[in-house]
């Protein structure tokens, strides 16, 4: 059950209308992965490049990127360009990862955690490709963003 508190914050965060909010209340779903919020905050992801051949972002074997528990991009923790490329096609595996969370199953569990960015590489008339492996693991934070 989420206290009146939490209802409270998450209508604020979002910016809803009580008209809205009451709209959003009334589906069941957004409870349950309300009441995930704690875990959610307790959980980094990390990308992590496993193979890459001329990637014009010059992302290489080894580069992190990192996403909080909601799949945001975190400034403090990535290097200062990140390949938009790249981050589409991340976006799948975030979002069945979120979804393993909000099952109560530890994402790390998926068979299918690496993704290729859009280029196709040199050797199918693109220019680079890398290729990425996504992993999660609990993260201290201080504060809700």
């Amino acid at each position: 059950m989420i206290d009146d508190r939490m209802w409270h914050m998450m209508q604020k965060r979002l910016g809803y209308t009580d008209e809205e909010f009451k709209l959003f209340r009334t589906n069941k779903r957004n409870e349950h992965v309300i009441s995930k919020a704690e875990q959610l905050l307790q959980t980094r992801f990390i990308v992590e490049v496993i193979e890459s051949q001329g990637c014009n972002s010059r992302h290489k074997v080894g580069d992190r990127f990192y996403l909080d528990g909601h799949g945001n991009i975190t400034k403090s923790d990535n290097p200062d360009k990140i390949c938009i490329f790249a981050l589409r096609a991340l976006s799948g595996l975030v979002f069945a990862s979120l979804e393993l969370i909000y099952a109560g199953i530890d994402p790390n569990e998926m068979c299918f955690r690496s993704v290729g960015c859009l280029d196709v590489g040199i050797k199918c008339d693109g220019w680079g490709k890398i290729i990425m492996r996504l992993s999660s693991e609990k993260h201290e934070t201080t504060q809700a963003r």
